[in-house]
Formats: C-alpha cells, structure tokens, sequence
C-alpha cells in the first residue's frame, strides 16, 4: 500500500538553502485545527528552517479525512482539537512504510529534526518522550476541559514505525470505534514495543525545567501544551516570545515569497 495523499507541502521552497540532500523526505504530519492555523504554519516553518534532511509537511485535516471516509467518528466534548484522533491514522496515511512522525501543531521546533529522526530503532513500534505528567490547570487553550490520564502527552509526538506489524491495528476502522484510553496510552502495543526519546524534544512548557548551563535540559522541540501566544490569555506564556519571534519571520518568508511570485 502507498502512502495515502493529503495535500503534502513537501520541502521544496525550503527555506534552509543548503538542504540539498536528495534522499527520500522523511514524512512528518502535523495535527490541524482551522482555529490554530497560524499554530500549524508556525510549527510547519520552524521544522522546514532547521532541517538539515528533506522532510514532507502532511497537514492531518479532519475535513479532509471525512470526505475520503477515512473519518466518520463524531466529536466528542473532551475533544480539545480536531486531530485528537485523526493523529492514529498517521501509520494508515504513511501507507504502513517506514518511520512518520505525527506531532502536535502547537510545538516550536529549535533543533534539527535529523536529529530525532537519528534516534529511531526499528524494535520499536512507536517512539515517544514518556512524560510523567499531571497538569494542574483545570483548562486549557482557549477554554477547552483539561482532561487528566495515563502516559499524558506521549501521543501528542510520535516517531510511528509503520511497518511494525503491531502497528497495522491502527486502521480506519480501529481509529473511528476505539476509545481515547485505548489510543492514547498505546494500549496495542507491548510495553517494551514503546521506545523513549529525550524530553528536550517534547519540552512540556509550565512542566520541564531548563537546568543551567546543562544543555541535555535545553528544548529542542517546545510543546505549548496549555496554550501559546496565538491565544490572547497565552501571550505571555513562557517561551512565548520565541514563538512570536518566528512567526514574525514565517511572515516575512510568506511575503517574500509572494513579491517572487508577483
């Protein structure tokens, strides 16, 4: 089975110029909600500018999946994004080959996504930061119910091995009846089919720490988990003026781009 197309943004007009590897782009899906779109392209823009390998940027739109039928399941009230389900169709989408990466559209990459790639072992059927989370907020965003479970944020990025044979549980079918527990805590795999990833690169902004002059505790990857400075009750998060700083620079690549295209 092929991967399944939905309108990939492959890294082309990356803005990294000496991204010249020719190998095959490593397939990263980001979750999409049309009320976090500057979220998304933000989130799109920080991976594309650090990149060191060719990478394609698969937007996980919801509409998108109900009109190819790949989604009919109706949303639930603890549902705080449109992809909080759509996100296990990503082994599906990948065409059950090789590794893809689903990642929340509220994260801030720093680093170079080579690196995260670099840490994938095929024992494992899903790679992950295994937090041990409990939120304090009882809400989150822009006002949606903060909901307390097991391996909180693990889903939320997910380096998939698709070809993992555990990894085909995940169909349509399995992802539109199942419930949040099952997919959320990776309750078809094994324990020791989940293999771990450095915190750095699901940097829980309100719950990791930056240690000083530790650089193991410097994010790679910051995961505005409660809410970002796109939200108006977010603007002064912490970590939030990075987030600003690059989407005043997404901005002007756009525009950039635009006066070329002109």
């Amino acid at each position: 089975m092929g991967s399944v197309t939905l309108n990939p943004q492959i890294a082309n007009a990356d803005p990294n110029p000496n991204n010249v590897n020719t190998k095959t782009p490593y397939r990263i899906y980001i979750g999409y909600d049309p009320k976090e779109d500057v979220a998304y392209e933000v989130c799109r823009y920080s991976i594309l500018k650090r990149s060191s390998i060719p990478v394609e940027i698969i937007p996980i739109k919801q509409s998108e999946l109900r009109e190819k039928k790949y989604y009919w399941r109706e949303r639930g009230k603890l549902e705080s994004t449109e992809f909080s389900f759509t996100r296990f169709l990503t082994p599906f989408l990948a065409g059950y080959e090789g590794w893809a990466m689903f990642v929340d559209c509220d994260f801030l990459y720093l680093g170079d996504i080579k690196e995260l790639f670099d840490l994938t072992d095929d024992k494992y059927a899903v790679m992950c930061v295994q937090h041990d989370y409990t939120p304090k907020e009882t809400t989150k965003m822009d006002g949606a119910v903060q909901t307390v479970y097991p391996r909180k944020n693990w889903s939320s990025m997910v380096l998939y091995n698709c070809g993992h044979p555990k990894n085909k549980v995940l169909s349509p079918e399995v992802v539109n009846k199942e419930s949040g527990a099952f997919l959320h805590r990776f309750m078809w795999l094994e324990d020791d089919e989940i293999g771990s990833v450095p915190f750095v690169w699901n940097f829980l902004v309100g719950h990791n720490q930056v240690v000083k002059d530790d650089p193991n505790t410097y994010p790679k990857a910051i995961h505005y988990t409660l809410g970002g400075p796109w939200f108006e009750a977010w603007k002064d998060c912490e970590f939030g003026d990075l987030w600003l700083k690059e989407l005043e620079e997404c901005k002007k690549v756009e525009k950039e781009k635009d006066q070329k295209v002109e």
